[in-house]
């Protein structure tokens, strides 16, 4: 029995988690074509509470049917109707069976809205993804009342989550999604009081925790997922996170999640680690570690006492239980090991398994299937989407309740996932 990964963490709120392992947030794609929470959402979270996890927080919870991050998402848009309520609560009761917590991870995607939902996009700014490929269209910028309403909208929905059983909310500042948007200096060149300093681009974060928080008081938990950095030169950097941080610490917030990355850089998604595309961002303790942003909690450890998750490349117990007694985090993440083996917090508590499975050694296409002469850069981004489509189609399995798959052919894997999306989009009802 690991008695560190099992010991409960009071929260600054006085809510309690029952250990320290957390399933990190992964992207679900399982609410029906109004975006309504479904019955298998419910298994697979069943799934998952069963599996030991001390907190559950969910994949994106969209505060604006207009604006997804992918078909299947959840979304509490305006008022909700019984229907609407009572598979919200089937949702949170199937995840709360084994005394875990469950946390919506709200959330609005900004310029980061697959062309297929939205073919304009908002952002802080009208400044588009530098992305090949089409996926995504140009921006508009955000009117000074759509941000007053979308401040609203993140409220509504962390009391729709309270109301309906969710134990917390988390609110996604991270990944280059739309709050992302505007801590970042390179996506946000406004030059009113949203943008320019830290402080006003910091502004949109900090008003929807205060609305958040005067919506659902003081006993519900409110988290942050924070970038440590974007990893883009001239963007939201370490300094600025450690400030926006003890700003958020001085608003009551009970978690922080440090991670970091966007679409146009991401870190977080990265199969190969930090090392290879980050070297000058990455300190050489860091390399000798498993968590890739262990050294950036480190340092916001320094400046702040809220306690801190980390997730991202965690595999052994030995390497949790290290993280956990030097101080740098309160919580570990792990996500997704768990798309393919749900037990594995109860085990690496229990004693039972030393080390997760480390699929990112195994995850590769290869560059043959992609044709002589193709770049280094396509050869990556197609087993980085191949990889994303296998965990995708093991969630699919959690949920009609079958086991997951250690391996599956990566290719079919991929091109399923496409034709799935393009379904469910097609199939969206108008929002």
């Amino acid at each position: 029995m690991s008695a560190r990964l099992s010991k409960p963490l009071v929260l600054p709120n006085g809510a309690s988690l029952k250990n320290r392992i957390a399933k990190a947030a992964m992207t679900e794609g399982l609410a029906d074509a109004a975006n309504c929470a479904t019955d298998r959402l419910a298994t697979l979270y069943r799934r998952w509470s069963a599996g030991g996890a001390g907190l559950l927080i969910t994949g994106n919870v969209m505060i604006d049917r207009r604006y997804l991050e992918r078909p299947g998402n959840v979304a509490i848009d305006g008022p909700q109707t019984d229907q609407q309520l009572d598979a919200l609560k089937r949702w949170t009761a199937a995840a709360r069976e084994h005394g875990a917590d469950i946390w919506a991870q709200l959330s609005h995607p900004g310029r980061q809205t697959p062309k297929m939902i939205a073919a304009e996009p908002v952002a802080p700014s009208a400044i588009g993804l530098d992305l090949p490929g089409g996926q995504f269209g140009e921006p508009r910028a955000l009117l000074n009342e759509e941000i007053g309403d979308v401040i609203e909208r993140f409220a509504h929905a962390a009391a729709i989550a309270k109301q309906t059983g969710f134990t917390g909310v988390q609110i996604h500042a991270a990944h280059g999604y739309l709050i992302s948007e505007f801590l970042s200096p390179r996506a946000n060149v406004r030059d009113d009081e949203w943008g320019g300093s830290l402080e006003n681009r910091a502004r949109l974060l900090m008003r929807i925790v205060d609305a958040v928080r005067a919506q659902v008081g003081s006993g519900f938990s409110v988290s942050v997922k924070l970038n440590s950095s974007d990893f883009q030169k001239g963007g939201f950097g370490p300094d600025d996170s450690a400030a926006v941080a003890r700003w958020l610490e001085a608003r009551g917030v009970d978690l922080i999640e440090i991670s970091g990355g966007s679409y146009e850089q991401p870190t977080m998604m990265d199969m190969d680690g930090l090392e290879a595309r980050y070297e000058e961002e990455k300190r050489e303790s860091t390399r000798q570690r498993e968590a890739y942003f262990l050294t950036y909690a480190e340092e916001m450890r320094a400046a702040i006492k809220t306690p801190l998750m980390v997730t991202g490349g965690f595999r052994t117990r030995a390497g949790m239980e290290e993280a956990l007694a030097s101080g740098a985090c309160d919580v570990i993440g792990v996500a997704r090991p768990l798309c393919v083996h749900p037990a594995l917090p109860a085990q690496l508590i229990s004693g039972g398994v030393d080390a997760m499975p480390a699929f990112e050694k195994t995850l590769r296409v290869g560059p043959g299937v992609f044709g002589p002469g193709s770049s280094v850069d396509l050869i990556r981004a197609l087993n980085g989407f191949a990889a994303m489509a296998f965990f995708y189609q093991n969630i699919f399995r959690l949920a009609d309740g079958r086991d997951g798959k250690d391996r599956m052919a990566l290719l079919w894997a991929f091109i399923r996932h496409q034709r799935h999306e393009a379904k469910a989009a097609a199939s969206l009802e108008p929002a």
